[in-house]
């Protein structure tokens, strides 16, 4: 059997666009700013290759995470348009790896992908679960792309600043953004812009740099 044919591209745009948080799911772990240990997968195999990657669809916040102190959590707007952008983070996994990692985004609840159905337009595997549709974003490297998010648009609430924090330290791992540059994409989108403003935002970043200095 060809190896290669086993594994996907996972896209991440949440917290999981940090790598350290990422890796839980992989490995087992708890997250910083989480209150939730995570098991990991069966394979612990760290990913054969990582890379940021931009989603043409809106990041939203909605739900309430008792992981993330009550907040909203990340999801992508189901119409995607070329004028949105949504900064995102790639990893290249095995197929179970995707499936475990899905699995503990949905409270361990065991599912079953069908990989060639995930490429039509729309794949709702666990109707009713938080994160229960499947998106096809393409190829890359002769890999296939896959993100989810929930089956329809949520209302929107408003999330922790852990978790603004651990989004913010994986795009500084993967984009040269300002701070600036980050508290402006974060305050451009629902569950933020009518909860926070640029300078808790702001606030935010610093403190980060602050950590990452120590």
């Amino acid at each position: 059997m060809d190896k290669s044919t086993d594994l996907v591209w996972y896209a991440s745009y949440g917290s999981n666009i940090s790598e350290e948080r990422f890796l839980c799911y992989i490995k087992g772990g708890k997250p910083k700013g989480a209150s939730k240990t995570y098991i990991g997968c069966t394979d612990p195999t760290l990913p054969s290759n990582i890379e940021e990657f931009y989603i043409t669809s809106e990041l939203y916040f909605a739900k309430s995470s008792s992981t993330w102190n009550n907040g909203g959590v990340g999801f992508l707007r189901n119409d995607f348009n070329k004028n949105a952008q949504t900064w995102g983070r790639m990893y290249l996994i095995t197929k179970e790896q995707f499936v475990q990692v899905l699995q503990q985004e949905i409270g361990g609840k065991a599912v079953q992908i069908d990989f060639d159905r995930a490429r039509t337009l729309d794949y709702v595997f666990a109707p009713g679960s938080w994160y229960s549709k499947i998106i096809y974003l393409g190829d890359h490297h002769g890999y296939p792309i896959f993100t989810f998010t929930h089956e329809k648009d949520l209302p929107e609430t408003s999330p922790s600043p852990a978790y603004l924090s651990t989004i913010a330290a994986g795009i500084k791992e993967c984009f040269p953004y300002s701070n600036r540059e980050i508290a402006e994409y974060f305050i451009a989108k629902a569950g933020v812009k009518n909860s926070y403003n640029i300078t808790n935002l702001m606030e935010i970043l610093v403190a980060l740099d602050e950590t990452a200095d120590r």
